[in-house]
């Protein structure tokens, strides 16, 4: 028989001990020095913002939670390990053996024991520590949480609006971490029995056993209390339940399973009780399925009396049964997402051209967006890059004074993607220290055409030029933006690349204070090791101790770091403010889904039923100073962090007046409120049960990826016009709605953006007996005149292909204006020419090559140059007049002009374009021939 082996071996060699030893402190030391180099960088980078006390107190939420649970975790499974085998000591055995490699190792049961308690209890520490450190704002929020702000209170249970969103998530917390412990400490306890002979017990070999069930017993018992805990926090979870027809509590969920699930906590505590005086007594194991069994039945009772309820009282009379619970969820929706700020009005939506009131919507008028972001990023990027490695990323839409008159324009900012770069420029240097920003604007307006079709630029070129007084920009270099996703080294001995200039280029140097200063060489090496670039940055001759790293020059990741607690979105926009300097403006919305009898829907990846927009980023593009001012007050979970965060945020006063008249209505809010008010504009119970009045948002004919014509959801439009009945000019944002199922619109949204007006909406409501044209059925239109089709259709057949802008529907007086601008871009060239503009009245319809022969056409009467809005008639000469020579000579060519229109027109509605395009080259040279004889 082979000589056994005893482990642990006694006296280990002290060569060994310290070898293991040195090891471990090596792993440490390894795995801590990368999180240690990043905090320090993190703590460098938050102060150079002036927000150092925001990071060091994150730090310490962060690791406060970390440590408290790692320490709650340890000693709660440390002690019950330790109870449990002094328990069950009398039966455990000194040794047990194991056979390795063939060969018997003896192992002492209390060595690894002790072993097995402690380091088991500090792995699982350790994970549940770093598990609940990532909530530390749910935390954080519960013990910040200010005073009841408003007088929001659930119908159901009568808790106020701050029991919902702080109280409860954090009891919710740590409720399932107190699960998750006793779950675990049940296990170690049905160990113990297992290793103590219990495994005959559960075989049914043995017919009880005294002590074994006691330390099960008691670890049983708290885990019954710790579900009766659960149970009864789960009956506030009602409130957040979706149903087909409405969220919330429901008629039976009021009647049944709310004291139900009472009972199954009561039920639950009885069973905890009966454990612990099983353990007390003579410890059997059936009592503890009989401490349960109580419970089970109870929550089976409550099913089964829920599904009889639902289907015997309720559904044969649901929307009387439910009506007061709809009634809630309808109220608390309107709550959460901000519909009950929104003002209801009526709109005509009349036909006639007298109703569009031409004359006091001038206003309106002259700034009807002609330009298409898409198209104007297409063109901007042949015209305005100047470099193959600028790029537009985006265009945005605002308002600014322009030459005494407030105007809407679009901006692009000229921002520097070193990606595209050309490959032999691709170094260290280059990408580090020379191209490190963007250069400049672009600013048109929104309907400026020059005569080859371009933009009217306002501002554009490098260095950047103004065609307006007063409107100048003087720092025009973007070290932060969209594209800005690397970290580059300013104030070196190198000069930056700033604008090409000629056959040189202009070069610069960095101005600002802003960043993390390079230091010496111990910091230098810190930066390096945690940007990656250990191998560049310490051996560089052109950075010095008075250089300074920009990191995080993405605006998204900038505020995202400051403030991962927020909600932004992810179109940022630039401003030029009266100063001169850019600024890139985000908005931020703070979230729920615990807003009581609120239905949630989707934000991205989240399910969330409450949202308020609360705060406005501002982040300069020169120095990437980033400031968070506050717009709602009243926001609840803003204040919480408010409290938490007191230098982080500002007073919306603060903002700067300059920057203060471009703060818009965000786009993100008004989509999902569209969303929701199609739903929920239905206050009364008995219509919002039928869906009688369901809306949804207009669909309007867009370009896919492929350049194929698609259907989809119309998306917000910024429009600067006079809202009817209102008297000044307003940045609007705007968004029709059609009925479920149909193409006729119902009404629009108005969000609003200027002076006290600001963040609120109106609802202009259609007459239902009334049918309004919605944007497909214009669209439909347009591809049903016939010489608008023929004309579009000979385009796309000449090495061409028609762009069609988004159609636009701008209310002016009493009446619907629709207007669409369609563009003409060679296949070979990417910027394309506005050729058409597309107006329309509910009854009429006109278009012309230039904005204001289509306007002519559609409210004079004149005609465009290629059609009218109606057949003109010829003027007929008052009596006794005659014609003079010159124009009688002229009859035959007029006569060949008509009969050449004429002929064009037959021609293009059957379809036979290769003959129309003929009859129109006829036409050309018939107006040719009188343009001679004028």
């Amino acid at each position: 028989m082979p000589t056994s082996i005893d482990w642990p071996l006694k006296n280990p060699p002290r060569r060994r001990r310290r070898f293991f030893f040195l090891l471990a402190v090596l792993a440490v030391i390894f795995f801590s020095f990368r999180t240690a180099v990043s905090y320090f960088v993190d703590l460098l980078w938050f102060r150079s913002l002036n927000y150092g006390a925001v990071f060091t107190k994150t730090l310490a939420l962060e690791w406060g939670v970390f440590a408290f649970f790692v320490t709650a975790t340890f000693l709660i499974l440390f002690a019950s390990f330790a109870v449990l085998k002094r328990t069950h000591l009398p039966d455990l055995p000194s040794s047990h053996t194991v056979f390795v490699g063939g060969h018997p190792v003896r192992l002492p049961v209390d060595p690894v024991m002790r072993l097995l308690g402690f380091g088991g209890s500090a792995i699982i520490a350790l994970v549940t520590g770093a598990g609940m450190m990532g909530e530390w704002p749910a935390l954080a929020l519960f013990w910040y949480a200010p005073a009841a702000m408003g007088s929001v209170i659930d119908p159901i249970f009568g808790k106020p609006l701050n029991f919902f969103l702080f109280t409860l998530p954090a009891w919710q917390l740590i409720s399932g971490w107190l699960l998750t412990i006793a779950i675990i400490v049940c296990a170690v306890a049905v160990f113990f029995i297992l290793i103590t002979g219990g495994a005959d017990a559960f075989a049914g070999r043995r017919s009880y056993l005294t002590i074994p069930w006691r330390g099960l017993s008691i670890t049983f018992a708290f885990l019954l209390l710790i579900l009766a805990m659960r149970v009864y926090l789960s009956r506030f979870d009602l409130l957040f339940e979706d149903h087909t027809v409405f969220g919330g509590v429901t008629y039976t969920d009021a009647h049944i399973t709310l004291a139900g699930l009472l009972l199954v906590c009561v039920a639950l505590v009885a069973g905890a009780i009966a454990a612990v005086a099983n353990a007390m007594t003579v410890a059997r194991g059936r009592w503890l399925l009989a401490a349960i069994l109580p419970a089970i039945l109870c929550f089976a009772g409550v099913r089964v009396a829920g599904w009889w309820m639902s289907s015997f009282i309720v559904r044969p009379n649901e929307l009387v049964r439910e009506r007061p619970y709809i009634a809630n969820n309808i109220l608390m929706t309107r709550q959460a997402y901000g519909l009950d700020r929104f003002s209801q009005r009526e709109f005509p939506a009349d036909t006639t051209v007298e109703a569009a009131d031409v004359a006091d919507n001038q206003a309106t008028l002259q700034n009807i967006r002609l330009w298409d972001w898409q198209a104007l990023q297409d063109t901007l990027r042949q015209i305005q890059e100047i470099r193959t490695y600028y790029d537009f990323p985006d265009i945005d839409i605002d308002r600014y004074q322009i030459g005494g008159n407030l105007r809407q324009v679009m901006l692009a900012a000229r921002e520097l993607n070193v990606e595209k770069l050309p490959e032999s420029s691709r170094n260290w240097i280059n990408e580090k220290l020379i191209y490190t920003h963007g250069y400049g604007v672009t600013m048109n307006p929104v309907n400026g055409f020059t005569p080859e079709g371009l933009p009217t630029l306002y501002l554009g070129n490098m260095p950047v030029q103004s065609t307006v007084p007063g409107l100048n920009v003087t720092r025009p270099e973007i070290y932060f933006g969209e594209l800005t996703n690397t970290d580059v080294y300013v104030k070196t001995r190198q000069q930056e690349f700033n604008y090409p200039q000629g056959q040189t280029n202009n070069l610069t140097s960095y101005q600002g204070d802003s960043g993390i200063a390079v230091g010496g060489l111990l910091r230098r090496i810190v930066l390096a090791f945690d940007r990656g670039d250990l191998g560049k940055l310490p051996f560089s001759d052109d950075v010095n101790a008075q250089s300074r790293l920009l990191m995080r020059r993405n605006v998204r990741e900038r505020v995202l770091t400051l403030a991962p607690f927020l909600t932004y979105d992810q179109d940022p926009y630039i401003v030029v403010g009266d100063d001169g300097r850019l600024s890139w403006v985000m908005d931020a919305f703070t979230t729920s889904d615990q807003y009581p009898y609120s239905t949630h829907y989707r934000l991205g990846e989240d399910s969330i039923n409450y949202m308020r927009n609360s705060v406005k980023v501002v982040i300069d593009a020169y120095d990437g100073s980033t400031t968070f001012y506050v717009f709602d007050e009243q926001d609840p979970i803003l204040a919480a962090y408010r409290r938490i965060f007191p230098s982080l945020f500002k007073a919306e006063a603060a903002m700067p007046a300059g920057l203060r008249k471009h703060m818009r209505y965000p786009e993100l809010l008004l989509k999902l409120q569209g969303q929701v008010y199609g739903l929920y504009h239905m206050t009364n119970p008995e219509v919002f049960y039928n869906r009688e009045d369901l809306w949804t948002v207009a669909s309007e004919v867009g370009m896919s990826e492929g350049g194929r014509q698609v259907t989809q959801p119309m998306q917000p439009n910024y429009v600067l016009m006079k809202l009817p009945d209102e008297s000044g000019m307003e940045f609007v944002e705007i968004l029709p709605f059609t009925p479920a199922n149909r193409n006729n619109l119902i009404g629009w949204i108005g969000g609003r953006s200027d002076g006290a007006h600001y963040g609120t909406s109106v609802v202009y409501n259609f007459p239902k007996n009334k049918l309004v044209d919605g944007p497909l059925q214009i669209e439909a239109r347009i591809d049903q005149n016939a010489q608008l089709s023929g004309q579009l259709t000979l385009w796309n057949q000449q090495g061409s292909h028609v762009r069609r802008g988004t159609l636009l529907v701008i209310p002016t007086g009493r009446a619907l204006l629709y207007a669409e601008p369609i563009y003409l871009q060679a296949e070979r060239s990417p910027m394309p020419e506005l050729r058409l503009v597309v107006l329309a009245l509910q009854d009429r319809l006109a278009y012309g090559s230039t904005f204001e022969s289509a306007l002519a056409a559609l409210f004079g009467g004149g005609s465009s140059s290629l059609t009218a809005a109606e057949p003109q008639k010829a003027a007929t000469p008052a009596s006794g007049a005659t014609a003079s020579p010159a124009a009688a000579d002229l009859k035959p060519t007029i006569g060949e002009a008509a009969k050449d229109l004429a002929d064009y027109q037959r021609l293009t509605a059957e379809g036979k374009l290769g003959e129309a395009g003929q009859k129109l080259e006829d036409l050309k040279r018939a107006l040719d021939k009188l343009n001679t004889h004028r």
